[in-house]
């Protein structure tokens, strides 16, 4: 269902390719809306910003709408940001963007915009033309779908985003370096810091200092959910041109310019800087929920027994039951005194493998695993840190899983964004023993990437 997209000129960037072209998110959006069920749960709750508006007159080819007002009002403060921290950061001053367009591309006689041949070749887009120095966006089928469905703080990480890439334009890293030096600097790289130079301005935001912007902590969930439409499509496999990251890889730029500032982000390299989106082990065909839950667990009691007699332990494989949780953990839990794990009898879990994919409940089933092993090496599993510790402990199994290092080549393409997108929706990952889970979405993922990227010995475990 996925239509192609007009190839744009030398110098733009966008906020997502696919392997055929530049791609709008407005399709992917829709069918998000349109194609998904409610799972049963509390999602991660979404409050939007709250903005004093800017007159958007300074923006070429404006209606002066309420969205063209919301982003009028956004590049505002993003360009305050760099004014802030440009120089301190590159030690050079900011240089204004030159050029705001806003295009309705619906308007199929309208004057097209920068890097374009037609208003029609923006739909659902927006881009960094760096030939005029200038971001361009889709007033009519991207920010009102965007606004509707995530809230302003959607349209924010889009343009500073979109910003990010002049930012590269700045500092010498321009379509003319990526072609020369690809292996430098290629496509994965600069989206990541774009990504990055987002999550830094974000906290600005929240932090409260935007001039106008009001942005929440609640906000930043808001954030990471918009990089899961905005996402490489599971089929991309390699780090190339066409490749911005699977949501794995962009959740963790934008959390490290978040928690590290651009200094972090101006610091990537492809030596410092790790891409799942090119990690999957295998392809298989569907399987289904029972098919998933004997696979996944068969990869567990092997990979975690392995973990907890390294270290001095003793291990036997929990049972697998079905029946009431345990301590109010959710559709899946780890009874200590029975040494078991129980599977929620109403199909919350069948639910999430049906509309989410099958490590939606690997991850869920990874964290309960890690409370059995620390159990078993005699750590606390009702204490504050005991679902931090089971969340990065399932993120070890699942790095270790994606190079088939538990025994078996179990995970595919698509499945550590499964384990992103259930864990920022759901506590459920989190929750130690006693039914206590981490309210944000943004730490959850957190806790599970440092496993990911750490191993076990991140979690305190050898």
């Amino acid at each position: 269902m996925r239509k192609a997209a007009p190839v744009r000129q030398p110098g733009t960037t966008a906020i997502r390719r696919t392997p055929r072209g530049l791609g709008g998110v407005v399709l992917a959006l829709t069918l998000l809306v349109s194609c998904t069920t409610a799972v049963p749960g509390e999602p991660t709750e979404r409050t939007g910003i709250t903005t004093d508006t800017v007159d958007p007159s300074f923006v070429s080819g404006t209606d002066g709408s309420d969205i063209d007002r919301l982003a009028a009002t956004i590049v505002t403060d993003v360009q305050q940001y760099w004014r802030e921290n440009f120089e301190r950061t590159f030690g050079k001053q900011w240089q204004s963007i030159n050029g705001f367009y806003s295009v309705d591309s619906n308007d199929q006689e309208g004057k097209p915009p920068p890097c374009t041949a037609r208003t029609a070749e923006l739909e659902g887009n927006a881009l960094y033309c760096a030939s005029v120095d200038s971001v361009v966006w889709d007033r009519a089928a991207l920010f009102p779908v965007l606004n509707a469905k995530y809230s302003g703080t959607s349209v924010l990480m889009v343009l500073a985003h979109e910003i990010g890439h002049a930012v590269h334009h700045r500092v010498g890293i321009g379509a003319e370096e990526q072609r020369k030096q690809p292996e430098r600097y290629p496509t994965i790289l600069t989206e990541s810091m774009a990504d990055c130079y987002s999550g830094a301005t974000l906290r600005w935001a929240v932090d409260g200092h935007a001039p106008h912007l009001r942005v929440t902590p609640s906000d930043v969930d808001t954030a990471l959910g918009v990089l899961m439409v905005l996402r490489d499509p599971v089929d991309v496999t390699g780090v190339d041109e066409a490749t911005h990251g699977n949501a794995f890889d962009r959740a963790s730029a934008l959390r490290d310019g978040y928690t590290g500032g651009p200094r972090r982000c101006a610091d990537m390299t492809v030596q410092n800087r790790r891409f799942t989106v090119s990690e999957s082990a295998v392809s298989r065909s569907p399987r289904s929920y029972q098919q998933s839950v004997d696979a996944i667990t068969a990869g567990l009691d092997r990979w975690f027994g392995a973990l907890v007699r390294r270290n001095g332990g003793q291990w036997s494989k929990p049972d697998t039951e079905s029946g009431t949780s345990c301590g109010g953990q959710g559709p899946a839990s780890f009874c200590v005194a029975e040494h078991a794990i129980r599977l929620d009898g109403r199909g919350e879990l069948q639910r999430l493998h049906e509309h989410i994919g099958d490590y939606s409940v690997g991850a869920l089933l990874a964290a309960r695993y890690g409370l059995a092993a620390m159990a078993a090496l005699g750590r606390r599993v009702d204490g504050g840190s005991a679902g931090r510790d089971a969340l990065c402990l399932a993120g070890a199994y699942t790095d270790a899983a994606s190079r088939g290092a538990d025994g078996s080549a179990s995970l595919a393409p698509g499945d550590l964004d499964e384990a992103v997108q259930v864990l920022l929706g759901y506590d459920y990952g989190s929750r130690n023993v006693a039914g206590a889970g981490i309210a944000s979405g943004f730490d959850r993922i957190e806790a599970f990437r440092s496993g990911v990227l750490g191993g076990a010995k991140a979690c305190g475990i050898g």
